[in-house]
């Protein structure tokens, strides 16, 4: 008897089992519909036969089909906590990927967030992934392939947020696939012990590990799907977008993609570096001590919701003590992305990268005056105080304003986006182009939120929903936008332009050129009201060096 394996309880893929024990599970289902899983549409000529059983999906009203919650790795539980992702584990029957799998677990968002979209399942059972395939999706149809990677300052973050469905960007000819990796603690813990034991003298960076993982599965079985495992696109925006960057950096990653697209931050940014192994081995004796226990084996006992109780989140008031990152492990990454960019050592793909607008904040945005301004600029500035005044002159208190924001835009996220496009111009041969969002959400009347965006202007990830087609997202619980036939036209103009790129490496559509970034032609597309081609000061992004810059708080919120 073949076995049928639902996907409702995300329980570990199992063996054949016995009859009796099947029954059983039949007549359990039976009795309680609330566990009862229907696929009202499956895919005909399903299942899809993968390197670990074979998988039924579902289609969905657009036609596009469906494949949700499919096993990528093994369950990270148990001894496997803190180590690299295994193999999933192979079943017999069939698997029905019908419905989402819950996000790795982690603290919960506000529920008066601006991106919040309702509550997930949380497990640390969470290494899934998803698939929306075009309805002319089949096997040796080699499609493009976009893959999704999420931000959340790989603290939280899934790729099961309303926000990430790949429907739309599926129905025009493609195969979108997100993923879950692992954040915060559980995601990024370096230890001496785990160093140790590791094969390769390394620890941390798990998460990265599972985005490397995921790639190796697309690799093997997306052509199953209608997939192109040699036209592959990495996107991600925020801690998505810095991992973007990291994965071209990664040798690990060698041959699993064929370009990447980054929505905001990378890490080219003169705000963020991973920490190296040995600091990073430090913090994690730091979260031993907070737990109280005596050994990594005691760790590996202990309750996941204990361990978040020590990690630190300003999403929730910064309550927790302790934060952890993924470092430079020297197996991940051998060395910093930029050291490793500047020896020529990257996986040399075309890149788009780009940012919003306002997205970036520090004293020179939040000076209301001319005298606060100029303030600002001496405190962040010190002796190159006066250059940058003549680089970002004001005379009014109206002036003062404009200038803030411009210089907060281009000495935060922007320098950091060209500091990405200067170092793969100086050893790459691959293309690079640049972008800027500017559109301001139309929020409805009278909407609040705890992160007001509706004050800040282009905000940080206020572009993901235009790339996507997911604008409707933002009105499932309340509205909080009156979106106009303005922003549907611009996030069709963005999807295509993004498909386009895809599918050739160029994102230029006849609607949007988009010429590439080069060091004598340093220019960039401009998303907004009025959209079009940018020149970038040089002046002005030259001055913006690490020498000159203070680190300054960027006005990100956790997505």
């Amino acid at each position: 008897m073949s076995q049928s394996i639902t996907n409702a309880g995300r329980a570990r893929p199992r063996s054949a089992v016995s009859v009796a024990a099947l029954l059983g599970t039949i007549a359990m289902l039976a009795a309680s519909p609330a566990l009862a899983q229907i696929v009202a549409a499956p895919v005909p000529g399903d299942p899809v036969s993968i390197d670990t059983g074979a998988v039924s999906g579902k289609v969905l009203p657009s036609g596009v089909k469906a494949y949700f919650g499919i096993p990528f790795a093994a369950p990270p539980l148990g001894d496997l906590r803190w180590r690299e992702p295994q193999k999933a584990e192979a079943w017999n029957g069939v698997y029905h990927a019908d419905r989402l799998a819950p996000e790795c677990i982690q603290v919960l968002r506000r529920h008066n967030l601006n991106h919040y979209f309702g509550e997930e399942a949380t497990s640390e059972n969470c290494l899934y992934l998803n698939i929306w395939a075009s309805a002319d999706a089949k096997s040796g149809a080699k499609l493009p392939v976009v893959v999704w990677i999420y931000g959340g300052g790989f603290t939280l973050g899934s790729s099961g947020m309303a926000m990430y469905d790949g429907e739309n960007v599926a129905k025009k000819g493609t195969l979108f696939v997100s993923f879950n990796y692992r954040v915060g603690i559980l995601g990024n813990l370096a230890h001496p012990e785990l160093t140790a034991e590791s094969p390769h003298h390394a620890s941390g960076s798990y998460g990265l590990m599972d985005q490397v993982a995921a790639l190796q599965w697309i690799k093997r079985n997306i052509a199953q799907f209608g997939g192109d495992p040699d036209n592959v696109t990495i996107t991600g925006q925020s801690a998505g977008a810095m991992s973007v960057s990291a994965i071209e950096a990664s040798p690990l990653a060698k041959g699993l993609f064929n370009r990447g697209f980054a929505m905001s931050l990378s890490m080219f940014d003169n705000r963020f570096k991973f920490p190296a192994l040995p600091a990073a081995e430090k913090t994690g004796l730091e979260v031993q001590s907070a737990l109280g226990a005596a050994s990594l084996a005691e760790m590996r006992l202990i309750q996941a919701d204990k361990i978040l109780a020590i990690q630190k989140d300003c999403q929730l008031g910064c309550a927790g003590t302790i934060s952890v990152t993924p470092d430079i492990d020297g197996y991940v990454l051998p060395d910093t992305v930029p050291n490793i960019f500047a020896a020529g050592k990257q996986n040399d793909v075309a890149t788009v990268a780009g940012f919003t607008s306002d997205e970036s904040s520090n004293d020179l945005r939040t000076a209301g005056t001319l005298e606060a301004y100029v303030a600002a600029a001496r405190k962040l500035y010190g002796d190159q105080a006066d250059r940058f005044l003549a680089l970002y002159p004001a005379k009014t208190d109206g002036e003062a304003k404009a200038m803030g924001l411009l210089a907060a835009r281009e000495g935060l996220v922007e320098i950091g986006t060209r500091n990405w496009a200067v170092a793969q111009a100086k050893t790459g041969n691959a293309p690079f182009y640049m972008y800027m969002f500017s559109r301001v959400h139309p929020f409805a009347p009278g909407v609040e939120f705890f992160d007001s965006p509706q004050k800040i202007g282009a905000y940080h990830t206020s572009d993901v929903p235009y790339w996507f087609g997911t604008q409707d997202t933002f009105n499932k619980f309340r509205t909080t936008r009156v979106w106009t036939e303005f922003d549907r036209a611009l996030s069709e103009r963005m999807m295509d332009t993004l498909i386009a790129f895809a599918r050739t490496g160029d994102p230029g559509t006849p609607a949007t050129p988009w010429p590439q970034w080069k060091q004598d032609a340093q220019t960039y597309v401009e998303f907004g009201d009025d959209s079009g081609v940018r020149e970038e000061s040089r002046a002005r992004l030259d001055f913006h060096t690490p020498a000159n810059v203070t680190p300054s708080t960027p006005r990100v919120s956790r997505d």
